[in-house]
Parts: C-alpha cells; structure tokens; sequence
C-alpha cells in the first residue's frame, strides 16, 4: 500500500481550492475544460539551473485522490457548501490529463515543468499537492547536486535528517538528495523503504560512554571490523583521536584481516586537520583510510576546503543540504493557461502584471529541449503550441522573446519534447522508473549541459525561447490588455 493511500491527503489543499471548487460548481463550469501550468521563476541560489524531482510522489497522490465521509463530513460543518455540490465531491473521480518533466531532468525558468488539463473543478484542486510535491524535491535535488559538484568527484552523504522539517521533509529530502547526487544517507527508514543506501558510524556520545576514547574506538572495531569508521574529534584530533584510531587499527583490524574504512572529523579547521590526518595515517600504513568530514558544510565550504588542499574523501553534509538553507523557498507557481469550450476549441488565458517576471505564457504548450548532435550539449529550449512540431532535419531559428532582435538559426542538432504524459483521464499510463535509474538519468542529462551553466557564480544564463505563433499569440494578448 501506498504511503498516501495510508495518509488521506485529499484536503491537504489550500481551501480556496475548494471555495473555487463550490464557486464552479454552482456556476455551470463543473465540466468546463481547463489547462494549468506548474513553472518557477528563478534558480535556487543564483544557479544556472534546477532539477526536477517529486514526480513519483505527485503521481502516488493523484492516484489516491478521493473524500472520505470524514472529509465530507467536515466540508458540511463549514455550512458554505450547497448538499449537490457535497455529493459531487462524494463521488469526485478524477479524469484529467497530467504531463509532467521527468525526475532527474535539468530544467529552467519559465518553462512548463507539469501541465494538468481537466474539468477546472479537477485541475484547480490539485494545485497545492503538485507545487507542494515538486517544490520541496526539486529544491533539495537542486542544492544536492551543487554540494556533489562543489566535492570535485568525492562521495557526499546526506546527514540532515534530524535537522529537516519534518518527518516528510526528512524522508523526501534524502530521496531527492540522492537524485541530486549523493550516495546515500543517514536516514534508515528511507534504505528500508527506498533503497537508499543507510550510512553512518558513531556519535560522540559513543565515545564518551566509554572510560577512555581508545576504549571506545576498540569495541567499535571488534563490533563492526568490515566497516570500521572512527569519529576522531571528540577530545583532539591530532594529539589522541588519530593516534588511538590507529592503534586500534594495527591491534584489532589488521591481525584479523581487516583493513579500516575511515576516520571522521566533525569540528574545528577540518582543512588543516585532514592534511595532519593524512600524513600520520599514511606513516602509519593506512594510506587507504579515507577521510570523511561534517559539521555545517555546504557548496562553498567544501569547495574552498579543497582548493586550501584539504585532504579529505568524502563529505557529510546535514543541515545546509536538507533545508536548502541558503535558499529555503522553490518558488514553483501554477496557472491557469488555457480553456476549452464543448467543441474543442482552446481559448488562451494569460496573468499581466506591472512585475514583468509575473506575465504567464499562455496556451496549451509543449517544451523541446535542443541538443547539439557534434557535442551532444544542450543547445537551448523551445516552449511551442502543443500541435507544434520542430523539425530538425531543417534549421530552426531561435529567438530570445523579451529582445526579439537576438536571433540564432541552428542546424545538425536533435530537438527532443521533454515532457511525458503521465496520466490519461485520470488513469497513470507512464511506468515511474527506480530511483537508480533516476539518480543515472540526472547524471547523464546533466553531462549536456556546458561547464558554464553550472558556474556556482554567475553562470551562463541557459536559453528558454518561444516559437514565433506562441510569440504572436502571447503578444497580441499583451497588446489587447493594454488597450
């Protein structure tokens, strides 16, 4: 069984979601056809980029979507909703068409990254789910990756679980954070149920429960010798945690065939602490103990550790990496784009605001993602009409939307949509992958994009273009506003 078929979240909805529901209802719009668009508008952290994560969950919720008699019960108590209206929600049955980006896949401001087209009643209501699902993912997968790459090719570990908010937060930061990257994390519950790969060693308090800190690290050797990972920092470092951790290492680990895992440093300059680390444990014979480091790391930290030469493996990283501390808000927003009369006929809506940025794209809309076929990197990508095709065995040329005189014309490239349909009236017809499969996808799609969108600083600003009809229709509508 699910963990949301366990969890009724039906009304886990903003209520206006339900005020808007009645409001239709009563209005003759109950099976009024609509499109909404979930998009962001800014990268997290001043990024180049974010990665789409949530999907799985998102798909879980609406394939579990239905009031129970307690909820009806509870709409009834608010006396705001007519007995017609309850009984349609009673026997609610969801039938809407949801395209979404697959987990894993790069993606950029403005760009559609869930569509849901259905009755509006339908549509509207799942608004506080698909942004509640996709926001929280999307932004620790995002940060996830930023603190992967920052490691320069060294295992990251996901440590934040006590630090989250939440117990959801918790369970779903450590799913995305190995999507974003990570190896694994402390998280148990997520490796029973997720397959996440649980890692950790001791805490400080193991170390002091015992007499003395050699003590400690000897029982955790004779406990634990295939993966002996020693927490060094408790007292000193240098002057008696390296010093009893590889005398416990030539007594217990070496005579019975073993070899140590690591040691952990959780306090202090941990760049000038590796580098003494490094060098006993090499004198000593150990050049194949690894180094792990924690305490309130993130993308910065690690990277300027490692151009300061510190000599550190692998990297926990707990609070700055679950909460997204720097950047604690995805900002996802979902709109209303379109509507549809009884004979098919789309109608585009579109939001105007005085704050340029808040302007929705209208229409029913696909995204294609062009790839350069001599370099496989990603070259831009193009938001067209839903019945549009790009063809690329003929050029195509690109245009920014906001300054119209900047135009590219590319050939020899792949143009590939990037959105899957999930669900056909209502029923899931797309297979949700592994989490392996996820976490290899992200990695791969993120290879084709240039080193420079990745910049932590200033990174290249990665090309969302409009086709010319989307353009115009945008355009024009702007133009009628205006008037």
């Amino acid at each position: 069984m699910s963990e949301n078929a366990k969890r009724n979240l039906t009304l886990l909805t903003d209520f206006y979601e339900i005020t808007m529901a009645g409001g239709y209802f009563e209005n003759g719009f109950k099976d009024k056809i609509a499109y909404f668009d979930m998009f962001y508008r800014k990268n997290p952290d001043k990024g180049g980029f974010a990665i789409m994560a949530g999907v799985e969950q998102m798909v879980d919720y609406l394939n579990n979507l239905k009031f129970t008699e307690e909820d009806i019960e509870y709409l009834r108590s608010r006396n705001m909703f007519s007995e017609e209206f309850l009984d349609y929600m009673k026997n609610f049955d969801f039938s809407c068409d949801v395209w979404a980006v697959p987990e894993g896949t790069p993606i950029f401001p403005g760009e559609p990254i869930v569509t849901v087209k259905g009755p509006v009643i339908q549509a509207q209501f799942v608004e506080t789910m698909i942004l509640l699902c996709i926001n929280h993912q999307s932004l620790i997968a995002t940060k996830a990756n930023r603190i992967v790459r920052a490691a320069d090719g060294r295992a990251v570990m996901e440590f934040g679980s006590r630090r989250a908010q939440g117990f959801d937060g918790a369970v779903l930061g450590a799913r995305a954070s190995y999507i974003g990257g990570c190896v694994g994390t402390a998280c148990t519950i997520v490796d029973r149920d997720m397959k996440i790969p649980a890692l950790g060693t001791m805490a400080h308090s193991w170390v002091q429960m015992f007499d003395s800190e050699l003590d400690a690290f000897r029982t955790y050797a004779r406990k634990y010798p295939n993966s002996c990972t020693l927490l060094v920092d408790t007292y000193n470092v240098l002057k008696s945690g390296i010093p009893n951790a590889i005398k416990v290492f030539n007594e217990e680990l070496v005579p019975n065939g073993y070899r140590p895992a690591g040691v952990r440093i959780d306090s202090g300059d941990i760049t000038y602490l590796s580098k003494k680390a490094r060098k006993m444990l090499d004198d000593a014979g150990f050049p194949d103990c690894k180094i792990c480091a924690s305490n309130s790391l993130d993308e910065y930290i690690i990277r300027d550790m490692l151009l300061q030469g510190a000599k550190v493996d692998t990297f926990g990283v707990g609070e700055r990496l679950i909460t997204s501390s720097s950047q604690p808000v995805f900002g996802g927003v979902y709109k209303l784009v379109a509507v549809e009369d009884e004979n098919g006929n789309i109608t585009p809506k579109i939001k105007i605001s005085e704050n340029v940025e808040k302007i929705t794209t209208p229409c029913f809309k696909k995204v294609w993602r062009l790839y350069d076929k001599d370099t496989n990197k990603a070259i831009a990508d193009v938001i067209t009409l839903h019945d549009e095709i790009i063809d690329d065995t003929k050029p195509y040329e690109l245009f920014d939307p906001e300054h119209t005189w900047k135009r590219k014309t590319v050939e020899n490239y792949l143009a590939i949509p990037l959105m899957k349909k999930y669900f056909e009236k209502g029923k899931q017809i797309e297979e949700l992958p592994t989490i392996e499969h996820i976490k290899h996808y992200c990695k791969a799609h993120l290879d084709t994009l240039w080193d420079e969108v990745k910049r932590f600083e200033n990174p290249h600003t990665y090309y969302v273009d409009l086709s010319q009809n989307l353009w115009d229709i945008k355009n024009e509508l702007l133009k009628k506003a205006s008037k």
